[in-house]
């Protein structure tokens, strides 16, 4: 077993999500959530060669579970995150919780919540990320144009929508779920804010240039990937302000605060030329 501060030390210097929870079985694992996230594959990489596997089998392909020193299988940290139930994920990660704040009224608290203790769903990340973004994009900002393709499909697909997929991935994937405050995204009338516990692994410099990539979380990241979400080459980010800037929105704002080990990037729903 590894001590606390050579496990710290794994948990940063490696892919925070790789490891084989030895502890845990797969009953961890949310089978509503894992039968929803095939159905996506099949939708967005129709005939892909795990699309007949058994649960076990695409799992491990997939970097969910592993086999530990027992030469048993376990889940691995990213395929609890990922599929897990909330009440099994805060057994590895004591400080998780995914929060979701929809204010559109000045007045009110909040106009709509979705949180990971709430019991009424899995809890997961994976449930979490379309949830949300389903309410992202129905922020009264945010435009879907109609627009036919070869007179027949309509596609409401947008750069803008592009771009929130980009920024979820970014911030779940470089999330440090051991981290205290958990993972929040706010949706206001005239911002959208991201934060999550964790820095970026690579300098912010670099990060919004394009071109260098280190999540934290990359299994997560790769899941994402098969879903057609998340860019693998580092140019998640420098999307997201070219969505935001060709749309005319005030340019994005990303901070690190490094003394509360946290992330935020705020998304300005006003128009430049509106100020």
């Amino acid at each position: 077993m590894l001590q606390l501060n050579e496990l710290n030390k794994y948990r940063e210097g490696n892919r925070q999500d790789s490891m084989v929870l030895e502890n845990m079985s797969l009953t961890v694992f949310c089978n509503e959530s894992l039968r929803h996230y095939r159905n996506r594959i099949k939708y967005t990489s129709h005939g892909h060669v795990w699309e007949m596997l058994e649960n076990i089998e695409f799992l491990q392909k997939l970097g969910a579970i592993g086999v530990g020193q027992d030469e048993k299988l376990h889940p691995t940290a990213a395929g609890l995150l990922m599929f897990g139930f909330e009440n099994e994920i805060v057994k590895e990660y004591p400080h998780y919780f995914l929060d979701y704040i929809e204010r559109y009224d000045a007045d009110v608290r909040f106009t709509d919540r979705i949180y990971s203790t709430s019991g009424e769903w899995s809890g997961n990340v994976f449930d979490f990320f379309f949830k949300v973004y389903n309410k992202l994009i129905q922020n009264p900002k945010i435009k879907i144009p109609f627009k036919m393709k070869d007179g027949l499909t309509r596609l409401d697909d947008t750069p803008i929508h592009e771009a929130l997929r980009e920024a979820m991935a970014n911030c779940v994937s470089n999330a440090d779920f051991y981290g205290e405050r958990g993972l929040v995204i706010r949706n206001n009338t005239d911002d959208i804010v991201f934060e999550n516990p964790g820095t970026f692994r690579i300098e912010l410099r670099e990060a919004l240039s394009g071109g260098v990539s280190s999540p934290r979380n990359a299994i997560i990241l790769k899941m994402l990937n098969f879903l057609n979400i998340g860019e693998r080459t580092g140019s998640g980010i420098p999307l997201i302000f070219q969505a935001w800037k060709g749309e005319g929105f005030s340019e994005p704002l990303y901070i690190e605060q490094i003394k509360i080990n946290r992330s935020f990037l705020s998304l300005p729903l006003t128009k430049t030329s509106d100020k």
